[in-house]
């Protein structure tokens, strides 16, 4: 398989003891194994096919196998008995069967839109295990979630000011926050940066006045319990998210100082953890994380404050696969293109911004087997109309020929749920896969491939004659 061309430079801090490396090793080689076999089964099984050809697959073992390590390496690292709440960024892959799974596994959910929230309740996640961050909540998303008992953070003065108001005209349980940029700087993709000077995320607090209001913030509303800060995501390097944390904590520290109580109880952490987009190597992985916490911020974990962490794209890139079929091999300009049914739609970041989102491509043949052969360099389009719908370009891999199956690895996040329907390209079905019991491989269906019925219909089908029938007052 094939590492592909300058893959975002996001290998950072790993602290790694030699038998934590071990088990890592023996854990993403049987990732890779489990792969192999689901892409297999899914062409005996008829789920990938000449009339099904492009499908995302997630690796149920693998998703819980993340979880548990989440879970254990926060663990080691907090004293017995701090409450702790794993959110999943719902954002990162918004899908009901994969939430219920990870509430089975004891992660909660982090929401920041009506319709994540609504996901996060059709999953049965319970409001005390869900937090909901959004820089633009509306009164009415504000309301329910107080409601609810659900953990709001707020973004800003205004919307501090709009709940306010809420809490005077009914009580609520719900844990109420700040959410605070401590402006510690950026990493190597600016857009997911959410700790920079100019970030639109939270109280900037090196702007002139802002340390003070947010002080001032707290000492005039008791009900505010909890401080909130989000470094960033991919491309942030553990170091500066651990600045991030313990500028955060270092405020948590000075309010409860200053105003003269222990009123900050819960610290939210927020999420980011960076993915390896080069190599099946899960790396930096959350105990390195937890363990530079711990020696960064000794003082986030001696009891005295809970935590809230929100992590997404690192519980599920690893365990997702784009696959699709060839379906024509051709070769322009003497490289040879494997035009596949897999691009912009489902790997929108990729093929817009190919240098910040590499993806790695594995080969397979028509029978769904790994496939062998030299490396040749080539490219593996879409099937978008458009010159760039590009998953890989002058990538080395054993030539893809028509009917074999191109497969976009590290997929499980920020992918196949967030479709983009350029030229009303069809949602692709997705199908949780596990062993069997029996040496094989069962699936479960997560979400329908759509119809071109569905299609017609969200294009406004139901209203074709809406513009014709039109008339402005006295017109003809």
């Amino acid at each position: 398989m094939d590492a592909g061309n300058d893959m975002t430079g996001d290998v950072v801090g790993n602290v790694n003891d030699d038998h934590d490396s071990d088990h890592e090793s023996r854990s993403d080689a049987a990732r890779a194994g489990r792969r192999d076999e689901a892409v297999r089964a899914a062409v005996e099984q008829g789920l990938l096919g000449p009339t099904t050809p492009v499908v995302g697959l997630l690796d149920v073992t693998g998703i819980q196998e993340s979880a548990a390590a989440l879970r254990t390496a926060f663990d080691a690292v907090t004293a017995p008995g701090t409450p702790v709440l794993h959110a999943f960024a719902v954002k990162a892959t918004p899908l009901v069967p994969v939430l219920r799974l990870l509430r089975e596994e004891g992660i909660g959910a982090e929401v920041a839109s009506p319709g994540e929230l609504a996901l996060a309740r059709a999953a049965g996640l319970s409001p005390g295990r869900t937090v909901l961050d959004s820089p633009a909540k509306t009164p009415a998303e504000l309301r329910e979630a107080l409601a609810l008992g659900i953990a709001v953070n707020a973004d800003n003065p205004q919307e501090l000011d709009r709940i306010a108001g809420l809490m005077r005209s009914a009580v609520s349980r719900s844990p109420i926050g700040i959410r605070v940029n401590p402006q510690v700087g950026g990493g190597s993709i600016e857009a997911l940066s959410t700790a920079t000077a100019t970030s639109k995320f939270g109280v900037a607090l090196r702007d002139e006045g802002a340390r003070e209001w947010v002080v001032r913030a707290y000492a005039e509303r008791p009900w505010l319990t909890r401080l909130h800060a989000h470094t960033g995501s991919q491309g942030i390097p553990l170091s500066l998210m651990a600045e991030g944390v313990a500028e955060t904590y270092g405020l948590a520290e000075e309010i409860n100082r200053r105003i003269g109580r222990p009123q900050i109880d819960t610290i939210d952490i927020g999420g980011g953890l960076p993915v390896n987009f080069r190599s099946d190597a899960t790396t930096p992985t959350y105990a390195d994380y937890a363990r530079v916490l711990r020696e960064a911020v000794p003082g986030l974990f001696d009891e005295r404050y809970g935590l809230v962490t929100e992590f997404g794209r690192s519980l599920l890139a690893k365990h997702g696969t784009v696959v699709a079929r060839v379906e024509y091999a051709k070769s322009a300009g003497g490289r040879p293109v494997a035009v596949t049914h897999a691009g912009v739609q489902v790997a929108t970041r990729t093929v817009y911004a190919p240098g910040a989102w590499p993806l790695r491509i594995a080969a397979y043949d028509g029978k769904g087997r790994p496939k062998e052969g030299p490396d040749v360099v080539q490219d593996v389009a879409g099937p978008a109309c458009f010159a760039g719908d590009l998953l890989a370009t002058g990538r080395a891999l054993p030539l893809l020929e028509q009917g074999d199956y191109a497969a976009a690895l590290d997929t499980g996040a920020y992918y196949f749920a967030h479709h983009y329907a350029y030229n009303s390209l069809a949602r692709p079905g997705i199908y949780g896969f596990a062993p069997d019991g029996a040496g094989g491989i069962a699936f479960a269906t997560v979400r329908e491939p759509q119809s071109v019925e569905e299609i017609v219909a969200e294009s406004g089908g139901a209203h074709a004659a809406a513009l014709t029938t039109l008339r402005a007052p006295g017109g003809r």
